[in-house]
């Protein structure tokens, strides 16, 4: 023990002592620790320890996850990227898996670490983020504290192809004929289709009402 205690990889969280070999841990793959799931001891705008089966686990974890964690003492939940080098351990933590797949994304430009990723992601939400990739809006994204433009530059061209489809959620599909007659109906006075294929499935709702009844209900969930 008293080995142990003077060894300066051990760290102490709470009294407890916590020993990490990284000459073990940098041997295992990345992906070591994928999700954790335990006790939310503490929180901080990029920080949160969580306990799990008696080891308090220090994660790196970004503004909209921090705004959306629950009070210290509930059970939490997190996504997890493992990042290691040959002198650390880094954990970096997401409440949602389709943030901790665009940080991966990001981690993969050149020039962006995990650090700059995290700074990113805390900057814009991450639709945004992909749609201005997608469009190639370099003014937009330099918007982000951290970005420059070269660093702009680069995500839009290493990651541009690589977002189709992120983080969409299939449009909602038409069940009835009379359902098919309003989109037309609405896609003919000018409506987008996303629009008004969510306002028609809220109005709708998989109720069998008839057209006149169904485009005047939809008409209004499209003026809200």
């Amino acid at each position: 023990m008293a080995q142990l205690l003077n060894d300066p990889m051990a760290q102490s969280l709470n009294g407890t002592i916590l020993y990490v070999s990284l000459s073990i841990c940098a041997n295992l793959p990345l992906s070591m620790i994928a999700h954790l799931r335990g006790r939310l001891i503490s929180k901080h705008p990029n920080q949160a320890v969580v306990e799990a089966a008696g080891v308090g686990y220090d994660v790196t974890i970004t503004i909209p996850t921090f705004s959306d964690l629950p009070t210290t003492g509930s059970e939490v939940a997190l996504y997890i990227h493992t990042h290691v080098r040959e002198d650390a351990i880094a954990l970096f933590g997401f409440l949602r898996a389709a943030e901790k797949q665009l940080f991966e994304k990001l981690i993969q430009v050149s020039g962006i670490g995990p650090k700059l990723a995290i700074t990113i992601l805390s900057g814009m939400p991450a639709p945004e983020m992909v749609a201005a990739i997608r469009a190639g809006d370099i003014a937009r994204l330099t918007r982000i504290p951290g970005i420059g433009k070269k660093t702009a530059e680069r995500m839009v061209l290493e990651l541009r192809d690589k977002l189709e489809g992120f983080g969409e959620a299939p449009p909602p599909k038409l069940a009835t004929p009379v359902e098919e007659d309003v989109l037309s109906a609405l896609l003919n006075l000018g409506y987008q289709r996303a629009a008004a294929e969510r306002a028609l499935a809220a109005a709708g709702n998989g109720k069998s009402v008839s057209f006149d009844v169904l485009f005047r209900e939809t008409l209004g969930a499209l003026s809200k």
